[in-house]
């Protein structure tokens, strides 16, 4: 197979006259995907022999949305799909349209710090929610501690971490919180960046994750592939259909078992999924429908290049997803997704199209 997509690709690379030149395509986004993105990368990379390499800047969804917007990026990285007052800013601003191509599946999981408790803890929505609401503090709350009768909680203080930067996770997280209790809906709400009631900030899933090992007695929330990487506890949440569930593989493709709309906006947090993990989320590549449009894109060659990883992404690239335990895209996923690329074009020229029926 690699054998086949390095012929293909270099096919198509010569024939947009990058035999002898490099293209660098610039990205920004989340952090929540930056270890499947780095892996995309250093692939990409091998697989063109150098001819396209890409440079992504894990900067937060909220970040990578600017930079989309402010066309300093070939394509901006959000867990959180442009809503709709965003899609008609784009259209009126640049007369195009955004698009949202969802490329992999993550799960967002509450990781704690407590020295000596060894199985993973349960929690339910409304509890994580008085939790980050401040309304619980201490580890041996009761309300925690019915959860887990067979564990031994300590009087630890709770220390709340949260994301200091506009952040998709924060998105995911906010919108499961959101639906889950009311009350956190009505005083906070759901966002890349909210008013957060108490606790300390950190920067990218990375300074979740740092500030929760450093801290016993913290809690905080981060993709569980950064969890799995730090070493940190995380805990099984219950469902809506009543079940404990750890954020796994099988869990996050469970919850992905939802009607798709063809522009790929979705909400997946709160399954109805009997085994599906309920903080869970695609992530998503944000595109031009018209790359014309995009100061960023200098050329039709970068346009060409450009299309080319996301096709590669979105077809042989998906084998990385899950070593990394992000859900590789369905069947049904995949063809939306390509279908949205399709639409790309380039100074009038139906590239998307091309590229994607090669």
């Amino acid at each position: 197979m690699r054998g086949k997509a390095w012929m293909l690709t270099a096919v198509a690379l010569t024939g947009l006259g990058l035999a002898q030149g490099t293209i660098t395509l610039v990205g920004a986004g989340a952090t929540f995907p930056y270890p499947l993105m780095a892996k995309y990368a250093d692939e990409y990379t091998r697989l063109t022999g150098g001819k396209v390499r890409i440079n992504y800047q894990s900067i937060g969804s909220g970040g990578g949305i600017r930079q989309f917007l402010e066309q300093t990026v070939h394509f901006g990285a959000s867990d959180a799909p442009l809503d709709d007052l965003r899609l008609k800013e784009v259209r009126d601003r640049f007369k195009t349209n955004a698009l949202n191509i969802g490329y992999a599946l993550g799960a967002v999981v509450p990781t704690y710090n407590l020295p000596g408790v060894k199985e993973p803890l349960r929690f339910t929505g409304p509890v994580l929610a008085d939790i980050y609401l401040g309304k619980i503090k201490t580890w041996n709350d009761p309300a925690l501690q019915g959860l887990n009768p067979g564990v031994k909680l300590p009087p630890l203080p709770i220390t709340v971490v949260h994301r200091s930067d506009g952040s998709g996770t924060t998105y995911v997280w906010t919108d499961y919180l959101s639906k889950v209790s009311p009350e956190w809906a009505q005083k906070v709400g759901r966002g890349t960046s909210v008013q957060w009631p108490v606790g300390v900030g950190g920067k990218g899933n990375e300074g979740v994750a740092g500030v929760v090992k450093q801290t016993p007695g913290a809690i905080g929330y981060v993709e569980v592939t950064y969890a799995k990487q730090n070493n940190l506890a995380y805990g099984a949440v219950r469902n809506k259909a009543g079940r404990f569930i750890l954020a796994d593989l099988a869990s996050i493709r469970a919850a992905a078992n939802v009607p798709l709309p063809g522009d790929m906006r979705v909400s997946l947090t709160d399954t109805a999924a009997p085994d599906g993990y309920p903080i869970a989320s695609f992530t998503y590549l944000l595109l031009y429908e018209n790359l014309s449009v995009n100061k960023a894109v200098k050329s039709e060659e970068e346009a060409r290049a450009l299309v080319e990883f996301v096709k590669w992404i979105l077809t042989d690239g998906q084998k990385y997803n899950e070593p990394l335990t992000y859900g590789a895209l369905s069947p049904v996923a995949q063809q939306r997704a390509l279908a949205l690329l399709s639409r790309v074009t380039y100074e009038g020229k139906p590239i998307g199209k091309e590229i994607v029926g090669r």
